[in-house]
C-alpha cells in the first residue's frame, strides 16, 4: 500500500508516492553504515535499470543534469562545439551544453507527437553540416519520431544523446526509451515517474562511456594508491541511500506507469465531447509512461490556460503551464532556432501558447478525478460528465 504525506485538501500535479519497500532500502543502508556516496545499492540499482530497460551498463548521478552533463563531455562536446538539442523542454537539457562552452541551437517540436522536428533538423543540419551531437528530448513521456530522427543523424555521422528523463518506462516499437541513442539519461527527480528525491542516471550500450562516466563522477581521481588527478572531474555520484529510495521505486514502476495511464484516459473521455479540448498526441508506433496528461485549447476559444489554471488554483488544485520553449528563454536570446514549418508562429510556441499540464498524480482518486475535470468542464459550458 503506498504511504502519502501529502495534505488531501491538495490535488498535486505529480508527488512521490513512496512504499516500505524503499524504507526497507534504506534501513538496511544504515544498519549496514552504508550511508557515504556509493554502496551495494548504488551498483544494484544500476543493475537492475540496466535489466529493466536493457541499456547495456548504467551509472547513478546526482541528478538527470548531470547524466547529460557528463554524456555531453563523453561524446566530445567542447567550447565552440555546435550541439542541436529540442526547444520544447526544461532547461536542464540544454543548460549543459552551455557549461562545455558550447552553443546549443535549438530545434522546433512537430505536431503529431510534440518532440523534436525531422523536418526542422534537417534545416539545422543545412545551416550547421557538423554538429558534435543531437540531445532528442521525449517530452511528458511520449517517445519522439526515432527512425526519423537516428536516420538523418546516422546520414550525418552525429551521435544522439538521448533525453529520456520523463520517459522511463516508455518504449517505441517495443524498445525502451533512453536505449537508442549513443547515450541515454534518466531522472528521478521527485516528480518524476519514480524517484530517489533526486538524482538521475546515464546509460549506454557501451560499457567504456559508462566506466568513463563513473570516474569522471568521482573527482575523475587515477588508479593510485595517493589521490592524483590527470583530469578535471566532478561530484555526481548518487548516494547509497538515495540509490535505496530508487530500488524501492523501481519495484513499482510499472504499477506507477497504469495509473498514469489511466489518468490520460480519464481525462480523454471526460473532454470527448468540448470539442476546444485536445490531449496531447501520443507516438502510434510507441507505448508512454503518460508521466503528465497535458491539454490544448483551440485557437479562439474564449477559454485561456490561465482561465484553466487559475480555476484549478482556486480550488487548490496544482497544474502547470507548458514547457515555454527554450529559444523564447531570455537566457538564450541570440541563439538559431529552426521551425518545423514557414507559419509565423513555430510548433512549439503554438503549443506553448494553448497548452496545460493538468494533475498527473498517481494517488489522485475517482473523486479527485471527478473534481478537477467538473471544473474545466464547467469553464467550456458543460455539465459534469
Amino acid at each position: 500500500m503506498a504511504d502519502t504525506m501529502n495534505d488531501k485538501e491538495k490535488i498535486y500535479l505529480s508527488s512521490p508516492t513512496t512504499y516500505k519497500d524503499e524504507r526497507d532500502f534504506v534501513a538496511e543502508a544504515f544498519m549496514t553504515n552504508w550511508v557515504a556516496p556509493l554502496g551495494p545499492h548504488v551498483d544494484n540499482f544500476e543493475t537492475e535499470i540496466a535489466a529493466y530497460t536493457g541499456c547495456g551498463y548504467a551509472a547513478a548521478l546526482s541528478s538527470g543534469t548531470a547524466a547529460i552533463h557528463l554524456g555531453l563531455k563523453l561524446l566530445g562536446v567542447g567550447q565552440g562545439d555546435v550541439v542541436f538539442v529540442s526547444s520544447l523542454t526544461f532547461s536542464a537539457s540544454c543548460n549543459p551544453i552551455c557549461y562545455e562552452k558550447a552553443t546549443p541551437v535549438f530545434i522546433d517540436s512537430e505536431p503529431d507527437t510534440w518532440n523534436m522536428s525531422p523536418q526542422a533538423l534537417e534545416r539545422a543540419f543545412e545551416k550547421y553540416p557538423n554538429p558534435k551531437a543531437v540531445i532528442v528530448v521525449h517530452l511528458y513521456g511520449t517517445p519522439a519520431k526515432l527512425d526519423e530522427i537516428i536516420q538523418i543523424c546516422e546520414r550525418h555521422g552525429v551521435p544522439i544523446l538521448e533525453d529520456a528523463a520523463e520517459s522511463l518506462g516508455s518504449t517505441y516499437k517495443g524498445r525502451q526509451t533512453g536505449t537508442f541513442g549513443r547515450i541515454g539519461i534518466y531522472s528521478f527527480n521527485g516528480n518524476k515517474i519514480i524517484t530517489t528525491s533526486g538524482g538521475g542516471m546515464i546509460v549506454s550500450a557501451e560499457e567504456e562511456l559508462v566506466k568513463e562516466a563513473r570516474n569522471l563522477s568521482t573527482q575523475a581521481r587515477d588508479t593510485a594508491r595517493h589521490y592524483q588527478h590527470s583530469k578535471i572531474g566532478y561530484n555526481y555520484r548518487m548516494s547509497n541511500i538515495l540509490a535505496g529510495i530508487g530500488r524501492g521505486q523501481l519495484i513499482h514502476l510499472d504499477e506507477h506507469i497504469r495509473r498514469k495511464k489511466a489518468i490520460y484516459a480519464r481525462y480523454t473521455e471526460a473532454f470527448a465531447d468540448i470539442e476546444e479540448i485536445v490531449m496531447n498526441p501520443l507516438n502510434p508506433e510507441g507505448d508512454a509512461n503518460n508521466w503528465l496528461s497535458c491539454m490544448t485549447i483551440k485557437t479562439g476559444s474564449s477559454v485561456t490556460p490561465d482561465m484553466v489554471m487559475n480555476a484549478l488554483d482556486d480550488q487548490n488544485i496544482e497544474s502547470r503551464p507548458i514547457w515555454k520553449p527554450m529559444h523564447l528563454q531570455p537566457v538564450f536570446a541570440g541563439y538559431d532556432f529552426f521551425k518545423h514549418n514557414d507559419s509565423d508562429i513555430s510548433v512549439s510556441e503554438d503549443i506553448f501558447n494553448r497548452g496545460v499540464c493538468l494533475p498527473s498524480d498517481i494517488k489522485n482518486t475517482d473523486a479527485d478525478m471527478e473534481k478537477i475535470t467538473g471544473i474545466i468542464r464547467k469553464l467550456f459550458g458543460m455539465a459534469r460528465k
